[in-house]
């Protein structure tokens, strides 16, 4: 498994990174985001700490605002899913 997660690493590392606040313009209508956190590391680079997708068409940038301006966790699919598994 840490093989997998490392090769995931490798490549999100070599993708291209926006930073928020961010123009919507600027970011792809439809994806998979990744999120790292400031500070933290992991596999030789920033580690993630979160991999999303939206509901939707061309919501990518209205779903990334919701990780940062919306206060409400409780939307999170996520947050559910693991709530489940315990």
């Amino acid at each position: 498994m840490k093989n997998y997660c490392s090769a995931v690493h490798r490549l999100a590392h070599r993708l291209r990174r926006h930073h928020y606040p961010f123009k919507s313009e600027a970011i792809p209508s439809n994806g998979i985001y990744l999120l790292f956190e400031k500070g933290e590391s992991g596999h030789d680079g920033d580690r993630i700490v979160r991999i999303g997708t939206h509901t939707g068409r061309d919501q990518l940038p209205s779903r990334l605002n919701e990780h940062f301006l919306n206060e409400n966790k409780d939307r999170s699919i996520f947050r559910k899913n693991i709530g489940r598994a315990f």
